[in-house]
């Protein structure tokens, strides 16, 4: 195990976040470089427990003592040959993920736990920085072909475990570049679009085929994808945003979160001649919804120099405490301050919006709020409580209600479940023999760890048709749901 006293003798210790005053005037990642040395000691913080609760919170099955110790010895090499066992891309969990494994840490019973994510993160950008991360050329070619449709962390870690297993796989993407939300939905702000070529470029290595600025469905359609290519797995999303129908929501003003945050990333990567056609520039900024893209909207708002921005969310405030109705090593719902939240705005909890306001050029102005209770199952509104705030740019950032209902998904005769999402059964296919499908297209909105896990599985299911049999590992089933945060 690590120090086997570290976890009594040092405490928990994160990268510290880069000045409020300096960070907002770029669009560079808010954290700065923290000392191998440190990061050491907080490996050493594991105690290598009897069961790892670690395992149960990560989805990808992270061998998460064993790279602890490691990285607490030094063994930078071996420690990211066991992060890539189970995670193709940890440098992308290891800024993104929510971190589940860490609310189930042993340690945090009673306790701060141990800083896995940042050790995840450190142990891959250690291994890029010493060329430690090459290129998996397969030692053989099957003769096989795989298309993937969507090119988010679903779909890269599918094409990159069946190129691995020698198939020819390649991957579309109707953008113009590869990333899916990894590029046009995470803002610089926390990953550099820098850290998704730099793997790409992996990938190219390895043999996977990239298809940018292909409309599956519409430049090449479901029966010409199928007649090209051995199987086909859809990897596209659950991009159906849930929108908000209520008086004014005709106005000029209101966008959908996933309609704004593009913008902001060519802004802050300058692949822009001029202004972003969305853009809160010296405006009155609402926000609703209270969750990671919410953040995301905010952050990016302050970038660019809103007047105001204010952040709403229906459910009450939570408590800083694990409520006891999620124990450990369950993820609780407690009260977090993102590193945007940090920078400038305003949180409203427990309101709801009764109606957007405009002016007589049909611009929004202003929305109609309302403080809301939970009874009987369902939001009631606090008789008394409206009033307005000014708003010259909402956006939506409430969530996803399953796939898009794209012309792909009718030729390729796929049925879509209760949910929304794409049927599919315990392997990964869909109800149209050769066509499988994994990440939020079949299991709906989720977090990255999961996508990873669901792409490897698929992986390992879409070799299993094609060749009888796989060494691909398969950690998850497409019906587990049991960990999802």
């Amino acid at each position: 195990m690590a120090n086997p006293t570290g976890f009594m003798k040092t405490e928990r210790e994160t990268p510290t976040r880069r000045p409020v005053d300096v960070r907002i005037r770029d669009w560079k990642e808010v954290y700065e470089d923290q000392p191998f040395e440190d990061l050491q000691k907080q490996a050493g913080r594991c105690m290598d427990c009897g069961i790892p609760f670690c395992h149960q919170g990560c989805p990808l099955g992270n061998l998460i003592p064993e790279w602890n110790d490691l990285i607490w010895r030094g063994e930078k090499e071996e420690a990211i040959e066991r992060l890539h066992a189970t995670n193709n891309f940890p440098e992308f969990t290891g800024r993104l993920c929510p971190a589940p494994c860490e609310t189930a840490c042993v340690v945090a019973i009673n306790s701060e736990a141990v800083t896995i994510k940042q050790v995840e993160l450190r142990t891959i950008e250690e291994a890029f920085g010493s060329g430690s991360v090459k290129p998996l050329i397969p030692d053989r070619l099957t003769g096989k072909t795989v298309a993937v449709v969507g090119s988010g962390p679903a779909g890269l870690a599918a094409a990159q475990q069946l190129t691995r297993a020698g198939h020819t796989v390649a991957v579309y993407e109707r953008a113009e570049k590869i990333g899916g939300l990894l590029r046009y939905g995470i803002p610089e702000f926390k990953m550099e679009k820098s850290i998704v070529d730099r793997r790409l470029d992996q990938m190219k290595a390895e043999g996977t085929r990239f298809r940018p600025g292909v409309d599956v469905g519409v430049e090449i359609t479901g029966s010409e994808l199928r007649t090209k290519y051995d199987a086909v797995v859809l990897a596209i999303g659950a991009t159906n945003w849930r929108d908000l129908p209520v008086p004014g929501r005709e106005l000029n003003g209101i966008h959908q979160a996933m309609e704004y945050l593009p913008w902001g990333n060519k802004q802050g990567l300058a692949e822009l001649s001029g202004p972003p056609p969305i853009n809160a520039a010296g405006k009155h900024v609402v926000i609703l919804g209270g969750g990671d893209t919410g953040a995301d909207c905010l952050g990016t708002a302050i970038r660019q120099g809103a007047a105001s921005i204010t952040q709403l969310e229906i459910m009450p405030r939570p408590t800083g405490e694990r409520p006891a109705s999620q124990p450990w090593p369950t993820y609780p719902m407690i009260y977090r301050v993102s590193s945007a939240h940090e920078e400038s705005g305003e949180r409203l909890f427990a309101v709801s919006t009764e109606s957007f306001l405009g002016d007589e050029n049909g611009n929004v102005k202003a929305l109609r709020l309302v403080e809301t209770e939970f009874k009987n199952g369902k939001f009631e509104k606090v008789e008394g409580s409206e009033k307005e705030i000014p708003a010259d740019l909402v956006f939506l950032a409430m969530g996803f209600t399953g796939v898009e209902k794209s012309p792909l998904v009718s030729q390729l005769e796929v049925e879509l479940d209760n949910r929304g999402n794409i049927a599919r059964n315990e392997n990964f296919e869909s109800t149209s023999e050769g066509v499988f499908v994994c990440g939020d297209a079949g299991r709906g909105q989720s977090l990255i760890v999961w996508a990873i896990a669901e792409g490897r599985a698929a992986a390992a299911a879409v070799d299993r048709s094609l060749m009888g049999r796989t060494q691909l590992p398969a950690p998850i089933e497409p019906t587990d749901r049991s960990l999802t945060v």
